[in-house]
């Protein structure tokens, strides 16, 4: 895909890897949407892009995913302002870490209509809009949590399964459309989703400092490979490693693996 003057739509753009995309596309965009809970960081971001690339439009639209009313309400808007949208960057995500027995159904609710819902319907009231102009792209924002089964991270791994999976199904069926769609799958990041994970009391799990990447190589890469129409990115070497190892490994060690594996509580 063809980044410089797209219109490029980013959910979850107020904080961490969505920001970045922001401030990454803002040279070479056409226009920027940016959609998030918090208006106040939006607005800051805003002024922040304007300040140093004039000539871009940014529009932003104060959004919670999480609310399955507040998604219609941006398609609707998206419909009535006549926004233009060329490359959909679906970044907004929501997780949580502990045992599956004592989470709060609530949380996991929030998780499905962020990570799954909104995102597929976004994507389906964007897409036929995309293909018509036989140009454009959908990156969708993953994990490498979706790759296998993560105990503590139970609901979050797979719903991150499903955004991969989906990814690849809808990148076959628009083979020949000139629509690119590529599937981020980064491991950690040092952003504030780790912080709004971890449950109240529970103690802070950084893991080895060698699989995480900066959110500026994240994005980097993840946009050079949708430029490149590749199908999926895992930022950094590392990461890049471990999951090949995971991916080829057989089911039946993946279960042994995790059996050993220390208890989340």
């Amino acid at each position: 895909m063809k980044l410089d003057g797209c219109n490029a739509l980013i959910t979850g753009a107020s904080a961490g890897i969505g920001r970045e995309f922001a401030r990454q596309l803002a040279g070479r965009a056409r226009s920027l949407t940016l959609v998030a809970r918090r208006e106040q960081k939006l607005n800051e971001l805003r002024e922040d892009l304007l300040q140093h690339h004039p000539n871009l439009t940014v529009h932003i639209r104060k959004t919670d995913l999480a609310d399955l009313a507040q998604p219609n309400d941006l398609l609707a808007w998206l419909d009535r302002e006549m926004i233009d949208v060329d490359l959909l960057v679906n970044n907004a995500g929501l997780g949580d870490s502990g045992p599956f027995a004592t989470s709060d159904p609530s949380r996991n609710e929030q998780m499905l209509l962020v990570n799954v819902v909104a995102l597929t319907s976004l994507t389906c009231h964007l897409l036929p809009r995309i293909i018509a102009k036989r140009r454009g792209g959908i990156l969708n924002v993953s994990s490498s949590a979706g790759f296998l089964p993560i105990p503590g991270d139970a609901v979050y791994a797979a719903t991150k399964a499903y955004v991969t999976s989906f990814s690849e199904a809808l990148r076959a069926e628009l083979r020949g459309t000139g629509v690119s769609v590529c599937a981020l799958c980064p491991g950690p990041v040092r952003t504030e989703f780790q912080v709004v994970a971890r449950r109240l009391g529970a103690q802070s799990q950084t893991g080895s400092k060698f699989f995480f990447v900066s959110v500026e190589q994240v994005v980097r890469e993840a946009l050079a490979a949708l430029q490149a129409d590749r199908p999926l990115v895992i930022p950094g070497f590392t990461m890049k490693f471990a999951m090949f190892a995971t991916r080829i490994t057989p089911m039946p060690v993946l279960r042994l693996l995790l059996r050993l594996s220390p208890r989340t509580g």
